[in-house]
């Protein structure tokens, strides 16, 4: 049994790659992660410029912050992720599909933003996961 339920109905536009409701189960305990990005845990940044290296890091800090939750990938039910371009989306959703269930896609918010902490910094992704229930 999963802590939530995924659905897209087909009174909303058809969906590449995420769902749009998410239905958390009673019980279950909630885990957020905190904006994640391309930085290694000993300081090392992905190459700038590349966005599937970038995107393939923050998406593995990611999953290292749910882990410390207790959390996994198949637990997410919300991405969001934050660009300071749309024009690498075709990139960021194959890296995100390596780490998501692409047949049980989460619930998912892009943002483009003028630009994040760092400028050689192109994305930061954040997470929220339902355990138990």
């Amino acid at each position: 049994m999963t802590s939530f339920e995924l659905s897209s109905p087909l009174t909303l536009p058809a969906t590449n790659g995420y769902s749009h409701v998410a239905i958390i189960s009673p019980g279950s305990r909630l885990v957020w992660t905190s904006g994640q990005v391309p930085i290694a845990a000993d300081g090392t940044v992905a190459p700038a410029g590349d966005w599937e290296a970038q995107t393939r890091l923050a998406m593995q800090n990611v999953g290292a912050a749910l882990e410390g939750g207790g959390a996994t990938w198949n637990d997410v039910f919300k991405l969001t992720i934050y660009v300071v371009d749309t024009s690498a989306l075709p990139v960021v959703r194959m890296v995100r599909d390596e780490f998501v269930s692409v047949d049980r896609p989460p619930t998912s918010s892009l943002v483009r933003v003028a630009g994040l902490f760092r400028p050689d910094i192109l994305i930061e992704i954040e997470a929220v996961a339902a355990v138990g229930g």
